[in-house]
């Protein structure tokens, strides 16, 4: 066990944006109503299985036609990541939903903001596209929008059917959890991470199941069992920006 962890770490030193693995349950911080500009009962995250990832980009292509993404932006990417043994092992890309967020302190004009559940929106007709918020992200999870997007979208109606209006020209766009669908869904009495209408699209398009989705406030969600029951990481949490993402590396034994 310890001369795999050992391999395992030495294999997430090569990732850009990876951390060390440390095993057991950690503490995830909450954050307060206070700076989410009111409550909620729910603290939605995701946790990403390394080991179950084919890097089919499914997720990809979902998101593109549920959230009417353009072609040349992706709000989910699906990066090659290197190896473990002979195996190629993909690290996806959404938006990380940090509760410090280095985007929303970035905005001079408060385009992007916490909801009180946590989730990171932007308000678009708030947005100047100064572009601040796109450097200031340290995971590479937002998209400025050069053109105005007029085309129909490839991704649609194979991959699913827009749930939100397409966005202007000169604005900065990314993934916003589908918030739409978590909103719809939990009006219908839907649980998100459980029934699909009420989940994220590209949780719901992974066909290996390697994408989980849930309130991490709830101890009984399935994104609260995997994480008190497995090593996992943060992407760049030395930067102390509590990520929402959680990824399961990937081991030598290949898909559990």
């Amino acid at each position: 066990m310890a001369e795999n962890n050992i391999k395992r770490r030495d294999f997430l030193k090569l990732l850009v944006f990876g951390s060390a693995v440390t095993g057991g349950l950690r503490l995830v911080r909450l954050t307060s109503a206070s700076e989410t500009g009111g409550s909620s009962p729910y603290r939605w995250g995701m946790v990403i299985d390394q080991d179950k990832c084919t890097g089919c980009g499914y997720c990809t292509l979902a998101c593109r036609a549920h959230n009417d993404v353009p072609p040349d932006i992706s709000w989910n990417r699906v990066l090659e990541a290197g190896k473990v043994g002979d195996r190629q092992v993909y690290l996806p890309r959404p938006c990380m939903h940090c509760e410090e967020a280095p985007c929303v302190d970035a905005c001079m004009v408060r385009a992007s903001y916490h909801r009180a559940d946590g989730i990171v929106m932007m308000d678009y007709d708030k947005c100047i596209g100064c572009r601040y918020c796109e450097v200031a992200c340290p995971y590479g999870a937002r998209a400025f929008n050069w053109e105005s997007f007029t085309d129909p979208n490839p991704a649609v109606p194979e991959w699913g059917q827009p749930e939100v209006p397409r966005r202007p020209r000169g604005v900065v766009e990314k993934c916003s959890f589908c918030y739409q669908r978590i909103d719809r869904g939990l009006k219908l009495g839907l649980q998100p991470g459980v029934d699909d209408d009420a989940t994220p699209a590209c949780v719901v398009a992974c066909p290996m199941g390697a994408r989980k989705f849930g309130d991490l406030n709830d101890p009984e969600a399935e994104v609260s069992i995997l994480l008190r029951n497995h090593s996992y990481m943060q992407l760049r949490e030395d930067l102390g920006t509590f990520p929402r993402v959680f990824y399961l590396p990937p081991s030598e034994e290949g898909i559990s």
